[in-house]
């Protein structure tokens, strides 16, 4: 059991202050009912609470999946640029909030944002060999042994060697459509693997992170929470 006042501080973005006004105001309720105490205590596990009539997330850590749309940065404040915090709308939004790894500005897809340092580091480590795995579209065609070349852990420009790849080609063509599968995050990675195996990345989505794929009814720029059993697909492998 828990004070109201407190949990709805500790699992949101409003002050200590601004909830007690929100108490007195009658606008938080406790399973439909208004709740002008803020010294009411209540039960996480089993309880809603409400403000303006949206719920809020109880839960000690945030898990979401968002679907980056281009042109936003992976990063939780910018003072130029829209973030993909900027993306979670208010019923979302807890203190401390980030994403969990990485994409350019101009790569889409799968990007997790949770409040939880210790899943984090877990799952971007590369010593536990969580899997991401995306689709990148390249601007020529790519020969086997330049795919090889990836897969067998290719050299970068600066000297820098990558950890192997899993390669399968989806599209073939002139400009083929390549899923890629790593465990590591260096900067830029996958855009600089195919250029140093000669070739050039015009597009790229990341479609799934360990064992949880983007949810393909999930539209760009849009989120939703992940639940346990998502959380621990992300991890388990």
């Amino acid at each position: 059991m828990e004070r109201l006042d407190k949990i709805i501080a500790n699992t949101s973005t409003f002050s200590r202050k601004e909830v007690h006004r929100m108490i007195k105001s009658g606008t938080v309720r406790v399973n439909g009912i208004t709740v002008k105490d803020r010294g009411f205590y209540i039960d996480t596990e089993s309880d809603t609470v409400s403000i303006n009539g949206e719920d809020l997330v109880l839960e000690k850590y945030i898990y979401i999946m968002l679907n980056k749309p281009e042109g936003v940065v992976s990063a939780a404040r910018d003072d130029k640029e829209k973030t993909v915090i900027d993306l979670v709308p208010p019923e979302f939004k807890k203190k401390n909030l980030f994403p969990a790894g990485r994409l350019d500005r101009n790569t889409t897809g799968f990007v997790l944002i949770t409040d939880n340092g210790d899943f984090a580091h877990k799952i971007l480590s590369p010593k536990n060999h969580i899997d991401k795995t995306y689709e990148a579209r390249l601007e020529h065609s790519i020969s086997s042994s330049e795919l090889e070349m990836i897969e067998n852990g290719i050299t970068l420009g600066d000297g820098t060697k990558c950890l192997p790849a899993k390669l399968c080609v989806l599209e073939d063509g002139e400009t083929p459509l390549i899923q890629v599968i790593i465990h590591e995050g260096k900067y830029h990675q996958i855009k600089r693997m195919f250029a140093a195996a000669g070739n050039a990345v015009t597009q790229l989505k990341r479609t799934k992170m360990g064992g949880l794929e983007l949810d393909k009814t999930l539209l760009p720029g849009k989120c939703r929470i992940l639940t346990k059993e998502e959380v621990l697909l992300i991890s388990s492998e």
